[in-house]
C-alpha cells in the first residue's frame, strides 16, 4: 500500500510517467531544505530514508520543485471588516488550497441572520459558508495530490449556531447544506457549566457583544453574564438542548471537532499577543491569527517504531530515548529550515511565519511502539511510556530552538511571551515537573537568558498520509492501520470492518487495501498458534482477538481494537502527554454504539482534563455490517436469530469511516 500511495500522491511524474524512486524522493527533500549543504543534506536523508522521522505531506510533495510550498497548516478569521472582506478571505483560502495548505477559518465574528451593519442586513453564515463549500469543488490542490479542504469554527453562543450544526447533516433542505466543509466548535467554558446545571443559554449576534470575540476565561464569563443582563440576547435556549443538537449531529457524522478556548488560550505561548479564535483544519495547531496574519505552521513527526531497539542478552526490546532526543533536535533546525526556504502562499502567511516561526513536531505509530514492547495501550504503563516520549520530545525541541537562537535570534514576537518569563507548558498547566529524567531547571534559566528560535513547537498531528508511507497506526491512535495487504484467496471477507481493526478495508485516494496486523501474526507464530483456523476465527469476529479463547489474555490484551478500548483510556493518555505538547493533539475518540448519555459522560470527562482538544473526530461502528459470506457458516459461531439479523445488511446505512485524505501531516 505504500507503494501504490507513493506513485498516486508523493513520486514526481510526467503524465502518467513516474520518474522518482522513493529514495530520490527523500533525496530531493533533503536537497531542497538544506541545498548545497552536504552535510546537513546526508544527515537528514539518512533519517527520512531509514524512517527516523518523516516531513508533512506539503513539503514531501514539494520540496525541491518549481512548488516551492512547503507549509501544512494556515488559520485565519473570516474578514468582517469589509463588504469586500468576505471575497478576500476567499480569495486567500483559495490560493492556500491550491498550493498544499490544509485551512482552519473562525467564523464567529460573521453577521448573524437579521443584524445590521452599515444599513445591510445580514444573511447569516449559512450563504458564506456555502461559498466556501462550493470553492473546494473547483480549486485544485496540488495538481490533485489531495483534495482541498476547511474546517470552519464557530463558538456556540452565535445566534446561527443551530444552522451551523445542520450544515452537514443529512437530513434537512439540501439548498441549506455545505457538506465539503468541516465544522468545529470553540467552546467556553461556561457553556459547559451551563450544560452540567441545566440552566439556560443565550445566543447572541456578534455585532451586539464585542467583548465575546477578544475575551476568554473570567473576563469572558463577566462579559456573557453583563450582556445577559443587559438584554442583548437575541434568543435563550436550554444549554442541554443544543448540547442534545451537538451531539445528535456527531453520532450521525462524526463531527463537530470539538476544542475548549479557555484551555487553548489560558496555556498558549502566544496568549500575549491577543485572543486565540480557532484551531486548523486537524485540531492540533493552535496559533493566533488576524485578518492580517494568516498564522502558519510547519509539521514533521517521529516515527516511534524505529527507536525501538533489542536488548543484546534478554532478547527483549527497549525503546531508546537518547536517540529519540538527538533526532528530534535535527528535526526542530530542519523545520526551521522548512521555513527559511518555503514560498509563502500570501503576505499574511509570511509575516506570521516570520514573527512567531512556529513549528509542530509530532509522533506516529505509538500503539505499535507499545506492542512492540508487550504493553497494553490500556494500561498504567502506557500512559508513563507515552507521557516519557512527550517529555523527552518536547526537552530536545526546547533545548534545540534554544541553540537556533545563534543563527535565528529569538523570534520577533518573544518578548512578553510566558516562555520569556520562565513559564514552560507545563507550568501553564500548573504540574510542576522534577528534574528526574532531564534538567528542567538548567533549561529554563537557559531559556530565560538566551531565549528561543520559535514560539511553538510540539503539536500532535493525525499523520493520516505519511503513515501509509510508514507503516504505522496513526498518530497516537489506538490500534488504526497496517500496512500488510492479506494474502488474496477464496477465504477472505468480502467486506472487513472499516480500518479500525486486525482486520478491514483501509480507503485511500490510491483505492481499497484489505489489510491484516502483522505484529498479530508474528506474535502467534512465536506462540504456535498461527493456523489458517486462526485467521478464519479472527475474521469471523471481524477483527477481534477478544472472544478467541486459544489465545492467551496477554495477546488478547495487547491487540484490543480502537473499539474495545475505553475512551477515558484514550483521553488519559492525552491528558498526561498535554503538559508537554504547547500547541494540541488530534485526539479522535471511537465509540462503538454512541448515545447521548455516552458522549456527554466522555465530553465532560476530557472537559474536566483540561484538554486543548477535546474531540478531532468521532468514529462510531456501522449500523450494520455486511455478512463475510466467504466464510464457512460454521466459523461464524451466530445462532439463527444472529445470521437473520445480516440478511439485507448491505441495504441499510452505515456511517461512512473513511479518515481524511485532506489531513496535512
Amino acid at each position: 500500500m505504500a507503494v501504490r500511495t507513493l506513485e498516486r500522491s508523493y513520486l514526481l511524474r510526467d503524465g502518467d510517467k513516474i520518474f522518482e524512486r522513493p529514495q530520490y524522493m527523500f533525496l530531493r527533500v533533503a536537497i531542497g531544505i538544506h541545498g548545497p549543504k552536504l552535510m546537513p543534506v546526508l544527515e537528514t536523508y539518512d533519517l527520512l530514508s531509514k524512517m527516523y522521522y518523516t516531513h508533512a505531506s506539503p513539503t514531501l510533495f514539494h520540496a525541491g520543485t518549481t512548488c516551492g510550498q512547503l507549509s501544512s497548516c494556515f488559520l485565519l478569521p473570516l474578514d468582517t471588516t469589509s463588504p469586500q472582506g468576505t471575497h478576500a478571505t476567499l480569495s486567500e483560502c483559495a490560493t492556500i488550497s491550491r498550493e498544499g495548505g490544509g485551512i482552519g477559518l473562525s467564523v464567529t465574528q460573521h453577521p448573524a441572520l437579521g443584524e445590521t451593519r452599515k444599513r445591510r442586513q445580514s444573511h447569516g453564515i449559512t450563504p458564506v459558508l456555502q461559498l466556501f463549500d462550493a470553492s473546494l469543488a473547483i480549486t485544485e490542490q496540488s495538481e490533485n495530490k489531495r483534495p482541498g479542504a476547511i474546517a470552519v469554527y464557530l463558538e456556540p453562543w452565535h445566534l446561527d449556531i443551530v444552522s451551523f450544526l445542520d450544515m452537514r447533516r443529512n437530513r434537512g433542505n439540501d439548498a441549506k447544506k455545505g457538506r465539503r466543509l468541516f465544522y468545529a466548535l470553540w467552546i467556553p467554558d461556561i457553556f459547559m457549566q451551563r450544560v452540567r446545571s441545566g440552566e439556560t443559554w443565550s445566543l447572541f449576534s456578534p455585532g451586539d457583544v464585542p467583548d465575546l470575540l477578544t475575551t476568554f476565561g473570567e473576563r469572558f464569563n463577566k462579559a456573557y453574564n453583563m450582556y445577559e443582563k443587559n438584554a442583548k440576547a437575541r434568543r435563550e435556549i436550554p444549554a442541554r438542548t443544543l448540547w442534545k443538537s451537538i451531539l445528535e449531529c456527531q453520532i450521525e457524522t462524526g463531527g463537530p471537532f470539538m476544542l475548549y478556548k479557555d484551555a487553548v488560550n489560558a496555556k498558549s505561548n502566544q496568549q500575549h499577543l491577543g485572543i486565540i479564535t480557532h484551531s486548523n483544519l486537524c485540531t492540533e495547531i493552535v496559533q493566533y491569527s488576524t485578518a492580517h496574519e494568516t498564522a502558519t505552521c510547519n509539521l514533521a513527526s517521529l516515527v516511534l517504531p524505529s527507536y525501538v531497539t533489542k536488548e543484546k542478552f534478554l532478547q527483549t526490546n527497549k525503546f531508546d530515548f537518547d536517540e529519540l532526543h538527538r533526532v528530534t533536535k535535527i528535526v526542530v533546525k530542519n523545520l526551521n529550515r522548512v521555513m527559511d526556504v518555503t514560498t509563502h502562499p500570501t503576505p499574511a502567511a509570511q509575516l506570521s511565519d516570520t514573527m512567531h516561526r512556529a513549528i509542530g513536531v509530532g509522533i506516529q505509530g505509538l500503539s505499535d511502539t507499545l506492542i512492540a514492547l508487550d504493553i497494553p495501550y490500556e494500561s498504567p504503563l502506557a500512559v508513563f511510556f507515552s507521557t516519557n516520549v512527550m517529555e523527552t520530545m518536547y526537552h530536545a525541541a526546547l533545548e534545540a530552538s534554544c541553540d537556533l537562537v545563534d543563527e535565528y535570534g529569538n523570534y520577533p514576537s518573544y518578548t512578553g511571551s510566558p516562555i520569556s518569563h520562565g513559564q514552560l507548558q507545563f507550568d501553564l498547566w500548573k504540574r510542576p515537573i522534577q528534574d528526574s529524567r532531564y534538567n528542567w531547571t538548567e533549561l529554563r534559566e537557559r531559556i530565560k537568558t538566551r531565549g528561543l528560535a520559535n514560539s511553538l513547537l510540539i503539536a500532535l498531528m493525525p499523520t493520516a498520509m505519511t503513515s501509509q508511507l510508514t507503516g504505522c497506526i496513526e498518530g497516537f491512535e489506538p490500534m488504526l492501520r497496517y500496512a500488510v495487504a492479506l494474502l488474496t484467496d477464496p477465504f477472505l471477507l468480502i467486506e472487513p470492518l472499516p480500518w479500525v481493526s486486525n482486520i478491514y478495508t483501509r480507503r485511500v485516494l490510491s483505492g481499497d487495501y484489505q489489510m491484516l496486523s502483522p505484529q498479530l501474526v508474528d506474535r502467534l507464530e512465536k506462540h504456535g498458534l498461527w493456523s489458517n483456523e486462526i485467521r478464519l476465527k479472527i475474521m469471523a469476529e471481524r477483527g477481534s482477538v477478544q472472544n478467541i479463547p486459544e489465545l492467551p489474555d496477554k495477546i488478547r490484551q495487547l491487540f484490543k481494537t480502537a473499539w474495545e478500548i475505553s475512551p477515558t483510556k484514550v483521553i488519559e493518555h492525552a491528558a498526561a502527554r498535554a503538559p508537554f505538547v504547547d500547541q494540541s493533539q488530534s485526539m479522535s475518540l471511537f465509540v462503538a454504539n454512541p448515545d447521548i448519555q455516552k458522549l456527554t459522560s466522555i465530553h465532560f470527562y476530557a472537559w474536566g482534563k483540561g484538554l486543548k482538544t477535546g474531540m478531532y473526530y468521532l468514529h462510531s461502528r456501522a449500523a450494520a455490517e455486511a455478512i463475510p459470506y466467504t466464510i464457512p457458516i460454521n466459523m461464524l459461531k451466530r445462532n439463527e436469530d444472529q445470521r437473520d439479523r445480516y440478511k439485507g445488511a448491505e441495504e441499510r446505512p452505515k456511517q461512512d469511516l473513511i479518515n481524511c485524505d485532506a489531513c496535512t501531516a
